[in-house]
């Protein structure tokens, strides 16, 4: 699963990075929790690539009220074309979360340790992870036209790859640079036909250290939390 994640970038990263055509503005954060304002990668119905903030945690169009969406961060590949929450989404509105890294829990001798996993990259190439998401627009039900959307999104996540399933079974959908364009295409409708893309990073793709669990804290911020730390040998 993905429950925290990094945005170390500005704006202008996306810009360039992702061929987006407007962006809005945004801080960086070095602990990204549920129902926070994120950065959002689209395609807009006339076919423009746009960056925009929308609250983590998917509420469906359909749904009555906005406390629904605490509990649909993440999606599974498995079941997100089968789940109603999703495969309306999933057919319609795809999108890309980028991200710096994300934290993952393992769980160690009755306790839980925080990683940070992190793209691993070359020289030059864009050192953001792409996470598979979805997204919806809801509005309460009875509001007038004058009412704004809100815009909400969710993480898509698989099994995890062999390099991270000792600290967790589970890790987000990244998608390769070079399927951006079909995963964003508003005119592929067919969730099953995109399948093939939601499947486990190579496991050279990654990489991860542990980090102190100041950051298991929702209210700790700050570059520190990303830095890696020397675990204790389990021998001695």
């Amino acid at each position: 699963m993905c429950g925290r994640y990094v945005v170390a970038y500005d704006p202008q990263t996306l810009v360039s990075g992702f061929s987006l055509t407007r962006i809005a503005p945004f801080p960086p954060r070095f602990n990204v929790a549920p129902m926070s304002a994120v950065p959002v990668v689209y395609e807009t119905r006339e076919g423009e690539r746009v960056g925009e903030l929308m609250r983590w945690g998917l509420l469906s169009s359909w749904a009555k009220e906005p406390a629904l969406a605490a509990k649909l961060n993440n999606a599974r590949a498995e079941s997100v074309a089968d789940k109603p929450s999703f495969r309306q989404a999933l057919k319609r509105r795809r999108c890309l979360l980028p991200a710096s890294g994300y934290y993952e829990w393992q769980a160690v001798a009755g306790a839980k340790q925080p990683w940070y996993i992190t793209p691993n990259v070359n020289d030059g190439e864009l050192p953001l992870f792409a996470m598979a998401g979805l997204f919806e627009a809801w509005r309460a039900p009875g509001a007038g036209e004058q009412e704004p959307w809100l815009l909400t999104t969710c993480i898509i996540t698989t099994a995890a790859n062999a390099a991270l399933a000792p600290i967790h079974d589970r890790m987000p959908v990244m998608i390769e640079r070079a399927h951006w364009a079909r995963w964003l295409a508003r005119e592929q409708q067919d969730g099953a036909a995109l399948q093939d893309l939601l499947h486990p990073a190579p496991d050279a793709s990654v990489r991860a250290h542990p980090v102190a669990r100041t950051v298991n804290r929702g209210s700790a911020e700050g570059p520190e939390l990303i830095l890696p730390i020397a675990l204790p040998d389990p021998t001695s």
